[in-house]
């Protein structure tokens, strides 16, 4: 179900808001999910604010930065669009060539990416990670067409549990599950349609350096937007 359509007038609201994307803005919130909660000027969610207040602690000259961005819609592709030398954009779409593409849409297959070693200064991807059944591939990949010093930024759903939960993993090529299935929603595919492999914990920390990465750190928003606040996960290749 979409978000947007169970909203009810009794739960609008508005506040100010110094929005990380767009600048000064209003909060509007239709409701208690935190899809339903939007900057009034960019629509950026909280998840969106999060990565894009990240980004901004970063300290990152954008101007002089080649972007990959794990999407091709949202408010952080827009703002990286608006401020970055260049941006790569994707989806991963079922049955294409990772490096081809499918009505004007690049695909890739985050475990397996075409680009060339070196490619970014910069990856960013929002609700990704939980979704790809070899993250530590995925993480591996990206460290792999960063270039020395480039910058990871990613989110995922996260609990404050020690360890990462498995829920799911692929087996002789057949998805095993470990606990009962769940799922999310995606604009590609519609809602509860995209597997969770994972429920990650603390521990994401240890998976990212992991893969590689020789800085990795969690970065919390200062303040909340209508009780939402997301953990970012910000890493650098050495």
């Amino acid at each position: 179900m979409n978000p947007l359509g169970s909203a009810r007038l009794r739960d609008l609201r508005l506040a100010p808001l110094r929005c990380p994307g767009c600048g000064p803005s209003l909060l509007l919130r239709l409701g208690g999910d935190e899809m339903l909660v939007r900057c009034l000027r960019c629509r950026a969610t909280p998840v969106h604010m999060a990565l894009l207040g990240a980004l901004d602690a970063c300290g990152i000259d954008l101007a002089r930065t080649d972007a990959y961005e794990l999407s091709t819609t949202g408010a952080v592709l827009r703002h990286l669009r608006q401020r970055c030398r260049s941006v790569a954009t994707s989806e991963y779409l079922d049955g294409v060539a990772p490096g081809s593409e499918r009505d004007g849409v690049r695909c890739e297959d985050v475990q397996r990416l075409s680009f060339a070693d070196g490619s970014f200064d910069l990856c960013t991807s929002t609700e990704v990670f939980e979704h790809v059944p070899d993250d530590l591939a995925g993480l591996r990949e990206l460290h792999r067409v960063l270039r020395p010093g480039g910058r990871l930024l990613f989110t995922v759903p996260m609990s404050d549990a020690a360890t990462t939960q498995v829920r799911a993993r692929i087996v002789d090529g057949r998805i095993e599950h470990i606990l009962p299935p769940a799922y999310h929603g995606d604009r590609l595919n519609g809602p509860e349609s995209v597997l969770v492999y994972r429920d990650y914990g603390l521990d994401l920390v240890d998976r990212v350096r992991a893969a590689g990465f020789a800085e990795a750190r969690l970065w919390r928003p200062a303040r909340s937007h209508f009780g939402h606040a997301r953990t970012v996960l910000v890493a650098a290749r050495g």
